[in-house]
């Protein structure tokens, strides 16, 4: 059901019309990421909500986009976002 369309308010000798349109609210991250220290060799895991769910993410690393890979992990859980980088080294900071 949706609010959008036109709304009339007639009063038999006259009309008055009215056209309803309703934006979708922008999605919000409602969790920011945490900043993470690790030991090499270690799995890391940053997660952020976000206000809605099955929402399109792109992960960055310094600008850079991030892919899934052997590497990196990427998933969602209904409004979690979540990057998985495996096998942590220095170079992942």
């Amino acid at each position: 059901k949706t609010d959008a369309g036109l709304y009339t308010c007639d009063i038999g000798t006259d009309v008055a019309k009215s056209k309803v349109s309703v934006q979708e609210k922008p999605t919000e991250v409602t969790k920011q990421l945490e900043d993470k220290t690790s030991q090499a060799g270690q799995d890391i895991n940053l997660s952020c909500e976000l206000s809605k769910p099955d929402v399109n993410i792109r992960w960055y690393k310094d600008g850079k986009a991030i892919r899934k890979s052997q590497k990196y992990d990427l998933q969602q859980e209904g409004t979690r976002a979540i990057l998985i980088i495996r096998d942590s080294t220095v170079k992942d900071s």
